[in-house]
């Protein structure tokens, strides 16, 4: 059952109004004598309460500039530099990304909103009057998981920040930011007594769980191993607890079967599709975590976006524009070159799944014209563009498109012309294939209709933070080495041909190169820039990135080789934190300080 209900606008409009004097509303009429004083003393108020600190979520993982772009497997635009001013500070990490950038600002405002909401569940408890100890014990942990997560976030995207723990009743305008080790102690502290109370499985799905305090402890204990700057508090200890904590949700979250068991099922010819919302099946035993969507659009009036913002385009003869054919996709975060290198195209089912190979005509066009003069009729069906594997290029004329010589009467695009090809009859410049690891079919079309449920947490990454750990120098994991963590997840990927030796570009930055280098671990070969592409293969667009490349200190170096728009960039170590939002500072009444350079 979902535990997003009609409670949402109720408990949302309470929590505003408990934030602000009694005296703004006493002209009103009224129309309830509910508040926040007399309802959240009630064990059903204190409910809705803590199911209120759920919905937010569902937009801080749609503030995904400041995880995806800038990285060296997501950027923005035309990568023609040549004819293109991008102006993207998250990509050129220039004078664009400042303490006035909008998505900063949001990104903070909806972390902290949700700090308060948790801060109240907590500050109220005491007062709650007729409730199960035990169960209020339970939404008091819940409540405790989701701060330190929003805390989590912001402390790795800003560095010193400030920590409030209280429901805020009243205005104050003293802003006092807190050193990033006191905010990581206090998120362990958060996390360790909610996993000593939350249950093994919730009441509700998709409440928070005692695993999902594990995966979140696996995580920040690795964060804070890594030390960021020598201003985390932490030590080499924390990766043996990192990897502690990885092994136990492993064994209670077994692996999907297959990858594409995890994200919405669909066909790639959409003349074929059967699929629909009401097939899809948003729930495996890998999942520890999940934000939630609904198709009901009283309670769920932001759906899932994730199908949309993904770069690639459609615009082919025998399109159907503005249609839930292909969808729409806006193109805000544009896979990189290096990206679709980095897996074996044969045998990675990953590839098939997350990167669309063929686009097809969804009408007839009659008396098409390819650039020759040589009109046919494209059917209903017919393929018009094909993406090759890079590790499979078209070559010979009788592999490649009539549009550029060959014989084939569809388009064909090898992966050195991805984002630099010449325009054609067959398409715009600039093509590149759809990342359509999220896409879901027969939704309307739009911006933010899906109703599959988002996966924050699965068990596939703590196999990969147990090898990272075990590579910075922890012992004793429940499965072996590091590199027998790392195969676990690359063999599922694989399928039937788990076992086997797949290969990825030895150089995935250059795509001119066919030199191949194995992604399969042993013991002598696997380090973290390895363990890295495997986190982009099989974490690919989820909101995880551009932390990955903090924590372990590669942001700079992967970027810079592998991001067209940051390989010239101005990049620099203390682009490492974010800047603090200008309406913060000049909120602030004391002295909020800056980070620096920005």
């Amino acid at each position: 059952m979902k535990i997003y209900k009609k409670w949402q606008v109720f408990a949302t409009a309470v929590l505003m109004l408990s934030s602000v004097g009694c005296s703004d509303f006493l002209d009103e009429e009224a129309v309830s004598l509910q508040t926040a004083e007399n309802y959240y003393v009630t064990p059903e108020g204190f409910e809705d309460l803590v199911r209120a600190t759920y919905p937010l979520f569902r937009q801080i993982i749609k503030d995904r500039e400041l995880v995806l772009q800038g990285t060296d497997i997501f950027s923005q635009g035309d990568w023609n530099k040549a004819t293109t001013t991008l102006g993207s500070g998250f990509n050129e990490y220039n004078a664009n990304l400042s303490a006035t950038t909008g998505e900063v600002a949001t990104l903070w405002t909806h972390l902290y909103q949700e700090i308060n909401r948790t801060n109240t569940v907590v500050s109220r408890a005491e007062g709650v009057v007729g409730m199960d100890e035990g169960l209020k014990e339970d939404r008091i942990a819940e409540a405790k998981v989701l701060r330190a997560l929003a805390l989590f976030y912001a402390v790795q995207q800003w560095g010193d920040i400030p920590m409030p723990l209280e429901e805020t009743t009243s205005g104050n305008k003293e802003v006092i930011r807190v050193p990033a080790a006191d905010v990581y102690t206090q998120i362990i502290s958060d996390l360790t007594e909610a996993e000593a109370t939350l249950p093994v499985t919730a009441t509700d799905y998709g409440r928070v769980t005692k695993g999902t305090a594990q995966f979140l402890l696996a995580r920040v204990y690795l964060t804070r191993g890594w030390n960021y700057n020598n201003s985390l508090g932490g030590s080499n200890a924390d990766f043996d607890m990192a990897l502690d904590y990885a092994d136990k949700v492993i064994a209670a979250y077994p692996l999907a079967t297959n990858y594409t068991d995890l994200f919405p099922a669909r066909n790639e010819n959409p003349l074929l599709e059967t699929n629909s919302p009401a097939t899809q099946n948003d729930q495996n035993d890998e999942i520890v975590f999940a934000i939630q969507f609904s198709e009901n659009i009283v309670t769920s009036p932001e759906g899932n976006d994730y199908h949309h913002a993904f770069g690639g385009s459609v615009a082919v003869p025998g399109e159907v524009a503005r249609s839930s054919f292909y969808n729409r996709y806006l193109g805000k975060f544009i896979a990189t070159p290096s990206i679709y290198r980095m897996y074996d195209t044969d045998i990675d089912t990953r590839y098939n799944h997350n990167f669309l190979g063929k686009i097809y005509a969804l009408i007839d066009v009659p008396d098409f014209d390819p650039g020759n003069g040589a009109e046919f009729d494209i059917t209903a069906g017919d393929v018009v563009v094909e993406f090759r594997p890079w590790d499979n290029p078209a070559t010979t004329p009788a592999e490649r498109g009539i549009d550029v010589g060959g014989d084939l009467p569809y388009a064909v695009i090898n992966t050195d012309e991805y984002q630099t090809i010449t325009s054609s009859a067959y398409h715009g410049n600039n093509m590149q294939p759809l990342m359509w690891k999220f896409f879901e079919p027969n939704i309307p079309y739009g911006d933010g209709f899906g109703t599959f449920d988002y996966a924050l947490f699965r068990s596939a990454e703590a196999y990969l933070i147990a090898a990272e750990a075990i590579v910075k120098g922890a012992t004793g994991g429940d499965l072996g080495g590091a590199e027998v963590y790392y195969n676990r997840v690359v063999d599922r990927a694989l399928g039937a041909n788990a076992g086997a030796t797949p290969l990825q570009a030895a150089n995935p930055a250059d795509v001119s190169s066919m030199a191949t280098v194995s992604y399969r671990a042993t013991a002598g070969t696997i380090d973290i820039d390895m363990i890295l592409d495997e986190r982009a293969r099989e974490l690919m667009g989820e909101y995880v990135r551009w932390y990955d490349l903090k924590r372990t200190e590669k942001l700079i170096d992967r970027a810079k080789t592998m991001n067209p728009w940051t390989a010239d960039s101005e990049i620099a170590a203390y682009h490492m934190v974010r800047p603090i939002p200008q309406q913060e500072r000049d909120l602030a009444s004391n002295d909020l300080s800056q980070n620096l350079n920005y």
